[in-house]
């Protein structure tokens, strides 16, 4: 168990690595296609980002956005590289910050945190296959909290391989349940909890109080969960994190009432403690209630 857990630690950091390098290939991207629509960019974010633009997948090697120094391979190892060179470029010695740092710990700890703590036996083939979709989930929405959390926005791509993952998830879920007609009905609360709640939350201030994209994001996730209580679990913890990040910031005046605060890292942040803690919380709660 010490070697699995080593080796998804290590195989995490890589793609803590991987979806770091993802979120400014996707700005790039995205800011490319809004100044091509005639939509106003940020001259320096675009100037900065420009040698990620256009580039094929066999020329897109890694650089440094501030001296454009093509990357080695001893330059990219994960978590290690940024320890040795301190958090700044070899070449140029800009740092580099602690966000490359932070994302590929962070990943590192939820895949050994997954196979550690992975509720079925890894016997038949199945069980990989949703490990599998499993661990595409949680980059997706590693690369998706960045970039919510920075620019206020999910990115579309990411929510439909999420919702598709989510998909092919819950339907092995179905088949290996031992009563398929209250596991769908239990799944189809759960969407209806984190998706089809955003949906209506969406119509009915006509986008102003939470984005589309939180509709979708919720629907994969909830996709995964396939339990309208832990999906329930989900959106309390996203609220109460929001809510404990948030008012302090409103009784000192650093927020306004008005001001965008970006839902989707607390629904991934409520919905990776559901996957987690959910059934403890729910045992948990359960026991309080009934004695």
């Amino acid at each position: 168990m010490t070697i699995i857990g080593i080796s998804a630690g290590i195989i995490g950091a890589a793609m803590g690595s991987f979806a770091g390098a993802q979120v400014w290939r996707l700005r790039a991207s995205q800011l490319k296609a809004d100044k091509a629509q005639g939509e106003p960019v940020d001259s320096a974010e675009y100037k900065r980002l420009k040698p990620l633009m256009g580039r094929t997948v066999r020329g897109d090697r890694s650089t440094c956005l501030a001296c454009g120094h093509t990357l080695h391979w001893y330059d990219l190892l994960p978590i290690v590289s940024w320890l040795m060179l301190r958090g700044k470029c070899r070449y140029c010695r800009t740092p580099i910050g602690w966000t490359e740092l932070v994302v590929e710990l962070v990943m590192a700890g939820l895949f050994v945190a997954t196979v550690l703590a992975w509720p079925w036996s890894l016997v038949e083939p199945l069980e990989w296959i949703k490990l599998g979709l499993w661990l595409v989930a949680l980059v997706t929405l590693v690369i998706n909290f960045m970039y919510d959390a920075r620019w206020f926005l999910l990115v579309s791509g990411l929510n439909w391989t999420l919702i598709g993952c989510g998909a092919v998830f819950a339907g092995i879920t179905l088949f290996q349940a031992d009563n398929t007609v209250a596991s769908l009905w239990s799944l189809l609360g759960a969407v209806a909890i984190l998706g089809g709640l955003y949906g209506v939350l969406w119509l009915y201030s006509r986008g102003k109080w939470v984005g589309e994209g939180d509709i979708y994001l919720g629907t994969g996730l909830a996709l995964f969960l396939a339990d309208w209580q832990l999906a329930f679990v989900a959106l309390f913890v996203a609220n109460l994190v929001g809510t404990l990040a948030i008012l302090p910031q409103l009784l000192t005046k650093k927020l306004e009432r008005g001001s965008h605060v970006p839902f989707g890292p607390l629904l991934i942040i409520g919905f990776l403690t559901a996957w987690f803690f959910g059934r403890a919380i729910v045992s948990w709660y359960t026991q309080i209630v009934l004695f």
